[in-house]
């Protein structure tokens, strides 16, 4: 097949204990899967305790490994949010819950960089939030642990640091919607495919890193996640 320019290489991460590495075809997020996220966010508490899930996207190539991160332009409050990241090996549309994590190739640690200025004045308009979300470098996220290797994480904490100062601690049996319920959920407005990642909400504690801060953070039973903002 010929082309007017070379495409742009695959975005893909690395895996651990392989030297294959793992393909990114799209990369969807889950707004506000933390009860204690979404009450600092503004969000209106439902009467069963779940809002009902919603979804973003970021661009695949917006996925870079840690180490050095470039601190975006045209912002100035940019936010973390530590994220558990699903790895999906298989696909389809409507797929059961109970069918949803046969779906599921590894898990990773992720940080859901935000424009936090630039999502609020959009959603101020009603306008997308595609540049408070999806610019350059906005998903580092580390090495997925296959399944084969550490299971399906149900619980166990979930944490950020800043410069050695703790910012978000939670636990992942709290999010709102389970890995096998939004894969479920989100199936049904897409089909889903292998190599799609899907970052599964953030608990509370988000704030604002500048130029020069260290990130860590970790989620267990899957691992941590390094990242300096430059």
């Amino acid at each position: 097949m010929n082309f007017v320019f070379p495409p742009a290489p695959t975005p893909a991460l690395a895996v651990a204990g392989s030297a294959a590495r793992f393909p990114i075809r799209r990369v969807f997020c889950v707004g506000r899967n933390y009860a204690d996220h979404a009450r600092e966010m503004g969000a209106h508490e439902q009467a069963d305790g779940r809002e009902p899930p919603f979804f973003f996207s970021k661009p695949a190539d917006a996925v870079v490994p840690g180490g050095d991160v470039p601190y975006p332009p045209a912002t100035a409050n940019l936010q973390h949010e530590i994220e558990l990241v699903v790895a999906l090996g298989k696909g389809g549309a409507d797929i059961p819950v109970a069918q949803a994590l046969d779906c599921v190739f590894g898990y990773a640690v992720g940080l859901d960089l935000t424009r936090r200025d630039v999502q609020a004045r959009a959603k101020e308009k009603g306008h997308p939030w595609d540049m408070g979300k999806g610019f350059d470098a906005s998903a580092p996220t580390g090495e997925i642990h296959p399944v084969a290797a550490i299971g399906h994480p149900q619980a166990g904490s979930i944490w950020l640091k800043v410069n050695g100062e703790t910012r978000q601690s939670g636990d992942l049996a709290n999010m709102s919607w389970k890995v096998a319920e939004v894969i479920a959920n989100l199936s049904t407005f897409v089909r889903l495919a292998p190599g799609d990642l899907i970052f599964t909400g953030t608990p509370a504690g988000v704030s604002t890193v500048v130029r020069g801060d260290t990130l860590d953070g970790g989620v267990a039973g899957v691992g941590e996640f390094s990242i300096r903002l430059v």
